[in-house]
């Protein structure tokens, strides 16, 4: 099984932070992730939105594109120095693997790269700050999201995804794996904050984003949005749950956007900071592994998700044998 790294990193990832999206119609998406979710935007313009949850100081945590198709364009990560900026440079250099300084709207130097997968990533140290909003009640609407929590991408190798990530530091908490003498891993879930995970591989053909998530404060605030969005004319747009999942023991719902983008609220899992904290094994066949009450997630959930601009999914190395709700 993996080695979980606490120390001699190359360079130093903090958490997830944020997320860029391309999207065909930014009032449409506004309107959404706003108004129905309760994001806060902190500044618009014709070309793109940036909205942040209401515990986060940082300016933005999703960036809206206007774009021609819809897709995901990054996902990002903060890191603990502008010295890890540096080394991180110096890393994927060495590796022979794309990466360039960029301006981005309201961050500091911005290094883009792609990883051995072909996941564009962003990586920075300083962002603008704003008023902390969490306990300026009246700007929490929706289901009252926190503040950004993982990603989730499908993988044509989900061993060489853990591996990759495994050497910038983050350490396995789950993983689902075949019975058998094969034992193949078919999801990971992997993280540097302290908790379930900040970045997640689900088997299949990528990359691709499978999901963001959004950490929120209890399951009553998950409840409410299924009420909201079912009488507004979204009932269309709740793909899963709520539940809870055996994995991660956290409460959920997943939505899509209006341009098919995937969204998870997601609250209630645990702390795994402890160095010798012991990674939990599921089998793919037990059914309270995608959720802890038994039920299947649907197909859409093995099959659909957000390509990355400008990147060719791969085929995945093997095809899982998971559980499908009819």
């Amino acid at each position: 099984m993996l080695a979980q790294s606490i120390g001699n990193l190359p360079f130093h990832i903090v958490r997830a932070s944020h997320v860029r999206l391309g999207v065909s119609d930014l009032a449409r998406s506004r309107a959404f992730y706003e108004e129905m979710l309760g994001l806060h935007v902190e500044d618009a313009s014709a070309e793109a939105i940036h909205l942040r949850g209401v515990e986060e100081r940082q300016h933005h945590s999703m960036v809206l594109i206007r774009t021609r198709s819809p897709h995901a364009l990054h996902i990002g990560f903060k890191v603990a120095s502008e010295e890890d900026l540096d080394k991180a440079a110096h890393f994927f250099k060495a590796r022979d693997l794309d990466h360039a300084f960029v301006e981005a709207d309201y961050q500091g130097r911005t290094l883009r790269a792609v990883d051995p997968l072909g996941t564009p990533i962003e990586l920075f140290f300083r962002m603008e700050t704003r008023e902390l909003l969490l306990q300026k009640y009246q700007h929490h609407k929706g289901v009252q999201p926190r503040r950004l929590d993982h990603f989730n991408l499908f993988a044509p190798d989900v061993q060489a995804a853990m591996g990759f990530y495994g050497e910038l530091g983050f350490r396995l908490t789950e993983y689902a794996q075949e019975d058998g003498p094969r034992g193949r891993i078919a999801a990971a879930w992997m993280h540097r904050k302290g908790n379930v995970h900040d970045i997640a591989f689900t088997n299949g053909s990528g990359p691709r984003l499978h999901h963001l998530a959004y950490w929120v404060p209890t399951p009553l605030n998950i409840i409410h949005l299924c009420d909201v969005m079912a009488t507004a004319g979204y009932v269309g747009n709740l793909e899963r749950g709520p539940g809870r999942h055996g994995i991660s023991n956290a409460f959920f719902l997943y939505v899509r956007c209006p341009d098919g983008h995937r969204v998870e609220f997601y609250t209630g899992d645990y702390q795994t900071m402890d160095p010798d904290h012991e990674p939990i094994r599921w089998s793919l066949r037990d059914p309270r592994r995608q959720t802890l009450w038994g039920q299947a997630a649907p197909r859409s959930w093995f099959e659909e998700g957000s390509l990355f601009a400008q990147t060719k999914p791969r085929a995945a190395l093997f095809e899982a044998d998971v559980l499908v709700a009819d």
